[in-house]
Parts: structure tokens; sequence; C-alpha cells
């Protein structure tokens, strides 16, 4: 075949491709009114989750999952932009890594508002300024955010999602790495290169910030500063990347929330699920073990438990966990009215698809 025929070829599929992509949104849109009839939400995770396993199994390639996932995320988000205007709250400033989540687990279509710290995340939604907020969890390398489980405590938000991003660090400033005097970002991310500094920048003072892109904003305007945020970030403010993929850990990957203030009334989607939970034990020799048997003597699997001080009194924690399975599943409410009976205190912090992605 020569050039001019292929082009022709994809210009037709083409056609096709915008005609049956528009015929899909006006269904989708067609679904949205329904739902808004019947007091259902649009954005029902579950649901998107169950799209996004039947379109893996039907595709034979050569694109791989990935990557219809990324372009099924944006058919997705211009069809709930039309249905319905959608904002989302997450810690800027524009270019942080939890915008970057907010993206892949939204899309471009739907609004987004830039806040300050993760509290002001809490804040804007739980007031109705937002819709959703994106806040990050914890870090494969360095751990929990901690201020999103005190807010998590604080708040009656739910979670109603999880996002997986995978990231890489640079060091970007605009003084060469000899000049360095101070390297700026987030706790959490500073953690993440600890070694990487030690060995290549012992004497330099580590300073936190709010977020990785105030760290740069920073940098840019502060000779022998750098920041240690995405490239991205250093893309978008002009200041040159020092170096790459400084993190100690390859692997690295951060576990982002999705939090509402209502939860979706109409469980949608038949996929794997985690649930998350927070309570509080009597100070006596065995407690945690008595609050964990429910769980255990049910077949109910733990996929993770950390604790945080309560900030209430001495010694006091709260318990963290993740549960896999459905706050409404049978076994799991035998098991969290055995829990009660306990513990001091048990919050509900929601349930959501249990995905890697």
């Amino acid at each position: 075949m020569d050039l001019e025929k292929l082009r022709r070829e994809i210009d037709a599929i083409d056609l096709e491709i915008i005609d049956r992509l528009n015929a899909r949104v006006k269904l989708a849109c067609e679904i949205g009114r329904v739902k808004e009839q019947n007091g259902q939400d649009i954005y029902v995770p579950a649901r998107e989750e169950e799209v996004f396993a039947k379109l893996a199994a039907i595709n034979e390639g050569p694109l791989n999952e990935k990557a219809i996932r990324a372009i099924y995320r944006e058919v997705i988000s211009a069809a709930t932009a039309l249905q319905k205007p959608i904002m989302v709250a997450y810690l800027g400033p524009e270019a942080t890594f939890t915008q970057q989540a907010a993206l892949k687990n939204f899309g471009a279509s739907v609004k987004y508002q830039a806040c300050d710290d993760i509290g002001d995340v809490f804040t804007v939604v739980e007031r109705g300024d937002a819709d959703y907020g994106v806040i990050p969890r914890e870090n494969s390398t360095e751990g929990a955010v901690e201020e999103t489980l005190d807010m998590l405590v604080k708040t009656g938000l739910k979670i109603i999602s999880q996002i997986y991003l995978e990231i890489s660090h640079c060091l970007i400033s605009r003084s060469s790495l000899e000049e360095i005097q101070s390297v700026h970002s987030k706790d959490n991310a500073l953690g993440q290169c600890r070694h990487w500094l030690g060995r290549n920048l012992p004497k330099a003072e580590r300073v936190e910030t709010a977020s990785t892109t105030l760290a740069v904003q920073h940098a840019g305007n502060n000779p022998g500063a750098a920041a240690i945020a995405s490239r991205i970030a250093g893309e978008l403010y002009n200041v040159p990347v020092v170096a790459e993929g400084i993190q100690d850990i390859n692997e690295n990957f951060t576990r982002f929330f999705v939090i509402c203030k209502n939860i979706p009334a109409h469980h949608e989607g038949g996929g794997p699920e985690k649930t998350s939970f927070v309570f509080s034990i009597s100070d006596e020799p065995g407690a945690l073990i008595k609050a964990l048997d429910p769980f255990s003597k049910r077949g109910l699997n733990l996929s993770k438990i950390e604790s945080r001080p309560s900030k209430t009194k001495i010694w006091d924690y709260f318990f963290f966990i993740d549960v896999l399975g459905n706050q409404k599943d049978p076994a799991m409410i035998e098991a969290i009215e055995e829990l009660e009976k306990s513990c001091s205190m048990v919050k509900w912090l929601g349930s959501y698809p249990d995905t890697d992605v």
C-alpha cells in the first residue's frame, strides 16, 4: 500500500471513531439524567473500574491495558463533565504529584481547585466548594502522610477511591550541584531521597515545605536553593533539572485517596473492594489482639494496620486498618459490631475499589 492510501484508511477510521464516541457520550448523558432523577451520583468509582475491567478483557492489542485505560479515562472524563460540572480539590499548587494523581483519576475535563495544604483540601470539600478531594495517603518508601490520617479522624469525609502513582523525584535548581546550600520539599519527599541527599549534598540544609511545587517556586527565586519535585513541576515553572531519579528506591509509589462528603447512594460494580477503619482500644493487656480477632475468625484479610497518636492524651493511639471487602458485606458488619463492643471508638472511613493502578 502507498502512504496516501494508508492515510485515507486512517481518516475513514477516525470518522467512525468520532461518530461512535459521540454516540457513547450521548448514552452516558442519558444515564446521567436517569441518575439525577433517582438521586444517584454521577461519579461512581466502582462502576468505572468495572468498565475498565471489561475493556481490558476485550482488548486484543497492540494497545496495552495502560494505554486503553488512559484513552477511556479521558472519554469518561469528557462525558462526566457534560453530565454535571464537577470540582476536584487537590494539594497544590499546579504540578504537584497530587495534581498528577487527580488527573490520572478524573481526567482533564473536570474542574480543579488547588489548595495550600492537606487540611485545606478537607475544608474545601466539607463546606461544599468542591465535590471531591485528592490527598496523599502513604508512600511505599517513607510511609504514612500523618496530616491525612489526622484529618480523616477529625472530619466526616469518606474515602471513595484510591489512586497509585509512581513517583520519580528530580533535584531542581538554578544553581549547580556544588552551589546548592539548601534543599526544599514536602517532608515525605525529603524522606524518600534521604540517602541520595546524604551522599551528594551532605552539608545542604533540608527545609520542609507544604508541597513539592512550592519548593520549586522557592528554588526558582533563590540562588543556592534546590527543590525535590517532578520534572513536570520544573518545566512548568522554568527551573532546570539538576539530577533525575534521586529517590532512594526505584520502585517508589504513593497511594492517594479520593474523599467526598456524600457517599454514593447506590453501590455499583462487582470488583474487589477495600474498606478503611480507625479505632481506639483500652489500655490493657491483649486489647489489640482482642480488637483484631473479629476479623480473623471470619476470614477477613487485614491488608494494613498502623498506629497514630490520638493527640488527646499521652500514650493514647488510634489504629488504622484496611480490610479487604465492603462495609456492607455480612461478615464485615458482624466483625464491626463485635469490634465496637471492645473499643472506645470505631469509625468507618470508607469503602472503595481495591485497584493498584
